[in-house]
């Protein structure tokens, strides 16, 4: 059975996930925003066997460089941001002076499309490709966890008015991809706390 650790990184607090496999020998890390001290410590003595990206805005990828050059580890992102890692401007660090340096590493190893099935840790994990937040959008589905990325929040949704956003794609990839999961998945956002599939189904006031 799969574990997972939260890590709610920087100024902000966007959520990183270390998934472990059942053996606690291999590990998964999923939008490390930062090359935060705790999280770099739970993967010692762990192969990561990858950087798993549900997309590219700068506060999911700060950490990446450090992640990947400590491990090893290949990186994982939508085709449709495969230049975000390595441009500034479209990954935003380069408009928020005030809460981060300029972020410009190296390119993806690895691109991902909607449908996707990638073997990590013994297990399936499903590619949901969830546009609206930004163009590569991404969910990670594994049995019932649900890593959603910045599209699905705790009676929220993320945001649009920022470049490739759109609210109508956004409320299409919830109501299609997300709310047609089971009601006991565990959804896992990039902020806040965790929720299920039914309860936002239910309750989310912005996706009926």
């Amino acid at each position: 059975m799969l574990t997972f650790q939260k890590y709610s990184l920087g100024a902000l607090q966007t959520n990183a996930y270390v998934v472990v496999n059942a053996e606690r020998t291999h590990a998964v890390v999923i939008d490390p925003g930062t090359p935060d001290g705790a999280l770099m410590r739970k993967l010692d003595g762990l192969k990561v066997e990858a950087i798993l990206l549900t997309h590219a805005h700068f506060d999911h990828i700060g950490g990446v460089e450090a992640v990947r050059e400590k491990y090893g580890c290949p990186v994982y992102v939508h085709a449709a941001e495969k230049d975000w890692l390595s441009d500034a401007g479209k990954n935003g660090s380069s408009r928020w002076a005030d809460v981060t340096p300029p972020i410009a590493g190296r390119g993806p190893d690895h691109l991902l499309a909607g449908g996707d099935e990638l073997d990590f840790l013994g297990e399936k994990f499903r590619v949901l490709h969830t546009p609206g937040h930004s163009p590569g959008s991404v969910g990670f589905l594994i049995g019932d966890l649900l890593f959603s990325g910045d599209a699905l929040f705790r009676r929220s949704v993320g945001r649009t008015d920022l470049p490739g956003g759109s609210q109508d794609q956004l409320f299409k990839s919830i109501r299609e991809k997300l709310y047609t999961l089971p009601d006991d998945v565990l959804v896992l956002p990039g902020h806040g706390p965790e929720t299920t599939i039914g309860e936002e189904r239910r309750d989310n006031p912005f996706v009926r």
